[in-house]
């Protein structure tokens, strides 16, 4: 199945000029998410991986059903004032400000073995924050996988110390 031909493009959303990769299209249709979800599974398979983390909110979509295959727990990592116990918070540069994540601040030991599952692998400033995030509570981050990579916005480069993984790519 190729399942680039899932994907709903919808040029000039949310804004002129943008060309937005719908995936509502994809995990809709039961046999073309199944398959991307068994991709992923197999590429984190050997890895050694306690734990999958998942940015809200479309990437709590496929990490937790990649988390379920591989028979390994879900961290999810959200914006703050989401989680209800207590957090280590990471802030981030974005084009125009910051932006800051959090996890619970008892979900990664010393040591875990994590693996950064999301949709989309743009610009690479959230995956990468993710990234240090689980360093800073001294988990290590073994592998980040995508369902789709927008390569001309170079989000590889920026994250070239990790191991990188994406289905669908789109180089503009």
């Amino acid at each position: 199945m190729e399942l680039k031909d899932k994907i709903r493009v919808i040029e000039n959303f949310p804004k002129e000029g943008i060309s937005f990769k719908d995936i509502t299209t994809l995990i809709k249709d039961k046999e073309a998410f199944r398959e991307a979800v068994d991709i992923i599974a197999e590429n984190l398979k050997g890895k050694n991986i306690n734990y999958i983390v998942g940015p809200e909110a479309r990437g709590f979509i496929f990490g937790s059903a990649v988390a379920y295959a591989l028979g390994v727990g879900f961290i999810p990592v959200r914006k703050p004032g989401k989680l209800p116990a207590e957090t280590i918070s990471y802030e981030y540069d974005l084009e125009y400000g910051k932006d800051e994540l959090v996890v619970h601040k008892d979900a990664i030991k010393e040591g875990d073995r994590i693996a950064i599952v999301d949709d989309l692998l743009a610009t690479g400033g959230t995956v990468n924050a993710i990234a240090k995030l689980i360093e800073e509570c001294g988990g290590i981050v073994v592998a980040m996988e995508f369902l789709i990579e927008l390569e001309d916005l170079k989000g590889r480069e920026k994250n070239s110390e990790y191991y990188i993984k994406s289905i669908v790519r789109y180089d503009n």
